[in-house]
């Protein structure tokens, strides 16, 4: 979500990404995407964020305090807040520290020692204007909207961007605290919805009020959310796979009879997600939907929602098919991202395809438990008209760069083509099932993913994985058909590509052939030539000769 660049709006992310390949590295890109050294030796267990907003003036007032483990003896600190943004003091036992900043990096001079094992504190103050999103969820930042009565509408969105755009933290993927607590102080008549549960509001002397919201669970620096506005709130318990799980919905005062008609889709919607990828990963959160002033955003426990209460995405269907209006595409979506993306969230931003992928074939998951197996099959090809195959699919590591927004469309198209390999749904279904709880609240890498599922599937997709995720083109399946002799071959760029494929071998039935790089032949029993067809299911190229 993926993180954001929420970038689901693949053709938004499409005309951005080659420009990106381009543009060379710089410090500030290491520091802000590689586990330095004054990173790598403090482990996150707890941020304990105050933050006062001040509207008019689009301005923050703030103080984060971060616990840490200490994992070895260190003297200098990195901690992440982006400009214009600044710190004002950092304290360490009482003691002020000395700390000198590098663009959008700053290092803490330690005074006390740091004994490994032991868990320390950091109390940073700051405050500023943050960056203003200007088309969230895409430039990312802090959204200072107004609702249709021209009242304060606020929220953030800072997936790719990073969390550090209006709070400072230890700004790296792979670094989630254990629990959270978020407290935000708003003027009064206004209400804050962040993630978790509601703990306390106070109203205060001075014209304003406080909300305080407690994460129980590991969060992602990005989920991390502020929801501002004149809210009105209704719940819902949906007796799922865990229990009994609170559904809580947040929207615009002047919206709740809409929402309440609307969000019905959440029920259903979770039984077919508990379905596929086991239990919703956060029961202790409980799950939320927020209306927001942009499309949206997967932030754990409080999915943000803007798509106006339309059918697909943003009233139309990405997929083509027709399918793809029949659901909001925004809370199928960005609920998905529950499971893949917060649940399983990936190390490096470079491997986003574990979040985008998944998710955007949630969508499809969606579509045959409410339609039919043949209603998702057709939404899923349909998706393949958004796909570029501009550049790989996996970006660069330790830069804080992703690859190709083909990672939605042309991922979910890949997982598609592995489940008719597997040739066995509940097998890939206990895949899906198996990778929430394997990699249950923790952070992995793309090859993780990879290997678990040739494990459990007991079927080597290396070079299914290479071909689609690290290479720009997908398999092209060269053939002739002449006298019902089949002549066929791969043109691929992995070397010993030999993906297994579906082709009508008889009248009226399918069968599996297996190519290779080198012509093959096989006799087929076909009443004309004109019957032959590769499965639509399989992503490839098909090239006749």
């Amino acid at each position: 979500m993926r993180s954001l660049l929420f970038l689901l709006a693949s053709l938004a992310m499409l005309q951005n990404v080659t420009a990106q390949q381009t543009v060379p590295f710089t410090r500030q890109d290491t520091l802000r995407g590689t586990l330095t050294a004054d990173r790598n030796w403090w482990d996150v267990t707890f941020y304990d964020l105050s933050v006062n907003i001040r509207p008019e003036t689009k301005s923050i007032e703030g103080r984060n305090v971060i616990h840490y483990r200490v994992l070895r003896p260190a003297k200098r600190m990195q901690v992440d807040l982006q400009e214009p943004l600044a710190i004002s003091s950092i304290e360490q036992n009482g003691q002020a520290l000395r700390f000198t900043r590098e663009g959008n990096a700053w290092f803490v001079d330690l005074q006390a020692p740091q004994p490994p094992g032991k868990i320390m504190q950091l109390a940073i103050t700051y405050a500023g204007k943050p960056k203003e999103a200007k088309n969230a969820p895409w430039d990312g930042g802090v959204v200072w909207g107004k609702d249709s009565l021209q009242r304060p509408w606020i929220a953030t969105a800072c997936q790719g961007l990073g969390a550090s755009v209006w709070w400072p933290n230890k700004d790296h993927q792979s670094e989630e605290p254990d629990s959270m607590r978020i407290t935000v102080t708003v003027p009064t008549g206004l209400t804050n919805v962040s993630n978790g549960r509601l703990r306390d509001s106070v109203s205060n002397p001075n014209g304003a009020t406080t909300f305080t919201w407690f994460v129980g669970n590991p969060i992602n620096n990005y989920d991390v959310a502020l929801n501002i506005a004149h809210y009105s709130h209704f719940s819902e318990r949906y007796k799922g796979a865990a229990g009994n799980l609170d559904l809580d919905y947040w929207v615009l005062d002047y919206n709740l009879a809409r929402a309440k008609t609307h969000f019905a889709v959440v029920q259903p919607m979770m039984k077919c997600f508990e379905h596929w990828f086991g239990p919703y990963p956060f029961y202790k959160d409980g799950y939320k939907l927020v209306e927001t002033p942009h499309l949206g955003m997967e932030h754990q426990s409080a999915v943000a929602y803007g798509n106006q209460y339309k059918m697909g995405y943003r009233g139309a269907d990405l997929s083509g098919s027709g399918w793809g209006k029949k659901w909001d595409f925004i809370i199928i979506h960005e609920s998905g991202h529950e499971w893949f993306g917060n649940n399983i969230t990936t190390k490096d931003i470079a491997d986003m395809w574990v979040h985008e992928s998944f998710t955007n074939y949630s969508e499809t998951l969606f579509t045959e438990c409410q339609y039919g197996k043949n209603a998702g099959n057709a939404y899923v090809q349909g998706l393949r008209s958004k796909i570029a195959n501009d550049v790989p699919i996996t970006g660069p590591y330790g830069v804080n760069r992703e690859g190709s927004g083909d990672m939605y469309c042309k991922g979910s198209n890949m997982l598609h083509t592995i489940r008719q390999l597997i040739n066995n749904d509940e097998t890939f279904r206990k895949i899906l099932r198996g990778l929430n709880k394997t990699f249950y609240h923790q952070t992995v890498t793309g090859r993780q993913v990879e290997q678990y599922i040739n494990k459990t599937s007991g079927k080597n997709f290396d070079k299914v994985f290479e071909q689609y995720l690290r290479r720009t083109r997908p398999p092209v399946f060269e053939y002739s058909l002449v006298d019902n002799i089949l002549r066929y071959r791969w043109v691929a760029d992995v070397k010993g590509f030999d993906m297994p494929l579906r082709v009508t071998v008889a009248n009226g039935r399918f069968g599996f052939i297996y190519p290779t790089a080198e012509w093959k032949t096989t006799r087929l029993k076909l009443s004309t030539a004109d019957q032959f067809r590769v499965d639509p299911n399989f992503y490839v190229k098909v090239k006749e000769n």
